[in-house]
């Protein structure tokens, strides 16, 4: 897979993305100097949280042959001050918290809710984000 992104002027934020041939734009608010033309970075960090989710969660419930006539999941995304502290030297530390809201409907007990938020918290892109991860940077000759 190959995703690229092109800033398309120099006095505009907002940037074009090309994912194997799917393409958009993704921008900022106007209050920080977009112009709302798309979903900001994080909105698609969110949308890709909540879109793997549901996906999982559909192919669980699909092979499982359960009741589940509609799954919603909602992220919200906020920075905010780690409440233990690890390093007493860097109290005030920020780090990303996503708020995960699932909606299920359909015919399943209580038990099978349970498992499906078992099975939500194993999807790839929740445990990407939970993982540590490296990003190697290198400009192109």
């Amino acid at each position: 897979m190959s995703t690229f992104a092109v800033a398309i002027t120099k006095d505009e934020l907002t940037t074009q993305v090309s994912t194997d041939g799917h393409m958009g734009l993704v921008d900022e608010p106007v209050e920080i100097g977009g112009l709302n033309k798309g979903p900001t970075p994080y909105d698609l960090l969110c949308g890709a949280l909540a879109s793997c989710t549901s996906i999982t969660l559909r192919l669980y419930a699909n092979r499982k042959e359960w009741d589940v006539t509609r799954i919603r999941v909602e992220v919200k995304h906020a920075k905010d001050y780690k409440e233990v502290c690890e390093d007493c030297e860097n109290q005030s530390q920020k780090v990303d918290v996503f708020e995960r809201i699932i909606s299920l409907e359909g015919n399943l007990d209580e038990k099978q809710k349970q498992r499906m938020l078992q099975i939500a918290n194993a999807c790839p892109v929740h445990k990407t984000l939970e993982a540590e991860a490296i990003v190697e940077s290198k400009l192109k000759e």
